[in-house]
């Protein structure tokens, strides 16, 4: 009974749509009603009725997809082309849904394919021939045999054109321009320093030890770079503001010498100038002592000025006593408060001072 009421509405929507065609139009009902029978389908096939069944499942697809707990991802290029095969493979089963449908036009059109159909195009294409062959290369000459054996000779790499100067730096030698190099003398603080290296090691043999680096102990001219240094050993050895810049200015070459371990300034002699050979100042570091720094910076303030009597006030308590003693100075006045306008008042030092000379 249905089916007569569908056919019955399909002539009267046939009858409708000749009677409202107008005059020297296309009809597209003898078209659709040729399909039917072609393809055999049986039912309603008008827009609505169509689209009625449709809209829900698109709608639950729809949905599926902007779901917020889903996670999607992209299809890889080989998860699309197997997919593609599986959807053709079973189109000749059954009839297509609409999801199958809408995947399988998706996947036609995906740039896999494209990039895969403009290849296979590109292909048979003619390309010109612009590429040429590099040529041979040439064999590498023989090398000089004399050559070979001056590099074979080379048994040692000065230091300047090592690796190692790469890697730690490259220091100029300052024994060029020292007036001596001691390498034998081994100063208090060094045998410490030597001590708590080996105290170290014994107690902690797991840990990394350190190495010692062996330096000599040179005696040099003043230098720019030795001034803080020598100004800091000269304030703790007599008083506050001393200053030697100007040692630079008035022949250092023979009024300064000072003694220096690897970096560190030890020592330091000071004459006044070549013509009156007056020495201001002799100190050395605390923990240097009895290490015969003292006598050889005085030893070569002496000789750098040959021919020339040599002065000095030293206080009456002071140790350097004995030494100027063993180099011949002799007393020649005793002063009452020379240094009492310099020394601090609670200063162990005398205030009384001895005037030496040594005679040429």
């Amino acid at each position: 009974m249905p089916e007569s009421r569908r056919a019955k509405r399909r002539k009267r929507d046939k009858k409708s749509l000749q009677s409202n065609a107008p005059d020297g139009t296309f009809a597209l009902t003898p078209l659709l009603e040729a399909l039917e029978e072609a393809l055999q389908i049986p039912g309603d096939h008008s827009f609505d009725t169509i689209f009625e069944h449709a809209l829900p499942e698109f709608l639950n697809i729809v949905e599926d997809l902007q779901g917020p707990s889903n996670n999607l991802k992209p299809l890889s290029r080989q998860d699309a082309r197997q997919l593609l095969e599986d959807l053709s493979r079973e189109d000749g089963d059954h009839v297509q849904t609409f999801l199958t449908s809408l995947i399988a036009r998706k996947l036609s059109t995906h740039p896999s394919a494209l990039r895969r159909s403009l290849l296979l195009q590109r292909s048979g294409a003619h390309v010109p021939e612009t590429v040429t062959p590099l040529p041979p290369s040439q064999a590498n000459p023989t090398p000089n045999p004399q050559v070979l054996d001056a590099l074979y000779s080379i048994q040692t790499t000065p230091y300047e054109s090592s690796f190692l100067s790469r890697i730690q730096g490259l220091q100029p030698s300052r024994t060029a321009s020292a007036i001596a190099v001691d390498w034998e003398t081994r100063s208090p603080w060094m045998e410490l320093m030597c001590d708590i290296r080996e105290h170290y090691s014994l107690m902690h043999p797991e840990r990394e030890q350190s190495t010692e680096t062996m330096a000599p102990i040179e005696y040099v001219h003043l230098r720019p770079e030795h001034l803080p240094q020598v100004h800091d050993l000269l304030r703790r050895t007599f008083w506050e503001g001393i200053n030697v810049s100007d040692a630079l200015h008035y022949s250092p070459a023979k009024c300064t010498v000072v003694a220096t371990y690897k970096r560190l300034v030890v020592g330091a002699a000071f004459l006044s100038s070549p013509q009156e050979t007056y020495i201001t100042y002799l100190a050395v570091r605390s923990g240097w002592e009895n290490a015969q720094i003292a006598t050889t910076m005085l030893y070569h303030l002496v000789t750098l000025n040959p021919n020339r009597d040599v002065t000095l006030h030293v206080s009456i308590n002071n140790p350097a006593m004995l030494l100027y003693n063993r180099f011949g100075f002799k007393a020649e006045e005793f002063i009452v408060g020379f240094y009492e306008d310099y020394l601090d008042p609670q200063s162990r030092a005398s205030k009384n001072a001895f005037r030496l000379r040594l005679r040429r």
